[in-house]
């Protein structure tokens, strides 16, 4: 059996679900989600409040990047460090990359207090984490290529053996592109790449 290196997958998920946890007449809706970007995660921000309009606070947390992580979360007007806090913290409790999570509250009329809300924020995370599939991706590194159009079929071919896949491209006479090659296929693709020998030149961006 093989020993699981962290350096060459991280966990991840690949669908969207929702757990509800109820407290003294307030509601927490947690939604958790895959992102691939801060960009994505405001899409689904704005959906969110938009099929939410009388929610009084959306709070949340995100981490992407699997190469170097960035995390932001925010608790949009609940006390400081009660909302957004307990969520970010569940995220890395579990060690979840490129996953957002926003917990819609509707309120019920009774204070929690802050030990109360961040139990709940924390409860909710955590039940709409145990409701997901939880799944294992590779960690990739980007690639710039450069080589004449001679080459091109053999360059395809290194791509496929390293299970790389091409980001962006340009073929012509000469050819560019931006490929995402697999942590655990590194040391193939270099000996792959290398006997290749000065037809290619290829840097990691």
């Amino acid at each position: 059996m093989g020993i699981h290196n962290e350096t060459l997958s991280y966990r991840t998920i690949q669908q969207t679900v929702t757990a509800v946890y109820k407290d003294r007449g307030s509601r927490f809706l947690a939604v958790i989600f895959p992102i691939a970007s801060a960009e994505e995660f405001k899409k689904q921000l704005v959906q969110l409040r938009k099929e939410h309009p009388k929610a009084v606070h959306h709070c949340y947390a995100y981490r992407i990047n699997p190469e170097h992580p960035i995390s932001r979360s925010s608790d949009d007007g609940e006390p400081s460090g009660t909302a957004g806090k307990p969520i970010l913290n569940q995220l890395e409790t579990h060690q979840l990359l490129n996953v957002g999570v926003v917990v819609v509250r509707y309120f019920g009329g009774t204070l929690l207090g802050t030990g109360g809300l961040i139990q709940a924020y924390r409860t909710a995370t955590s039940l709409s984490i145990q409701s997901v599939p939880i799944v294992q991706k590779d960690r990739v590194v980007k690639y710039s290529l450069e080589f004449d159009y001679q080459l091109f079929n053999e360059v395809m071919s290194l791509l496929k053996s390293c299970e790389t896949s091409i980001e962006q491209q340009e073929i012509g006479l000469f050819c560019r592109m931006q490929v995402l090659v697999p942590n655990r296929m590194k040391p193939t693709w270099l000996f792959r790449i290398g006997e290749l020998g000065q037809a290619i030149t290829f840097q990691a961006s």
